[in-house]
């Protein structure tokens, strides 16, 4: 607490730090939008097929991506990658030890890339005068 204010006064600026010990601590659970599932599997099924879509077994595990499904619908999905040239990572998702296979990383981009230009085309109609642009911005369709 003592670095961050003093971080703070050295750019001349203020900082508070509340550990929210009044809230309770605990994410919200994650739970996906069911139309948004739908768009996300009739997209990723077209783009990567059947066999390389399937369904993970819920988890306890916290996520903070639930914050921003409070307020909007949302869709949390991940993306794996099987290689039998390398060795599976022990490492955990968030260590600096983590090793992932990159050659996967151009399906992500491509499958988070259509999936929200397809999403857009879909529902441009409720995105209203401000256009895509606005939408971008932080205006909610409906």
């Amino acid at each position: 607490m003592q670095v961050i204010i003093g971080q703070a006064a050295v750019q001349r600026c203020n900082a508070t730090v509340d550990f929210l010990e009044e809230w309770e601590p605990f994410n919200p659970p994650t739970v996906n939008n069911g139309d948004l599932h739908d768009h996300f599997v009739n997209i990723a099924v077209n783009m990567l097929g059947i066999d390389k879509v399937g369904v993970l077994t819920p988890s306890m595990g916290a996520e903070d991506f639930s914050f921003y499904q409070e307020v909007i619908p949302g869709y949390f999905f991940s993306i794996g990658v099987q290689n039998a040239s390398h060795k599976p990572s022990e490492a955990l998702l968030h260590s600096p030890y983590l090793k992932i296979n990159e050659e996967g990383l151009p399906y992500g981009a491509a499958l988070h890339a259509s999936l929200a230009a397809s999403y857009l085309l879909k529902h441009q109609q409720d995105i209203g005068a401000g256009g895509i642009g606005a939408l971008a911005a932080g205006c909610k369709g409906k």
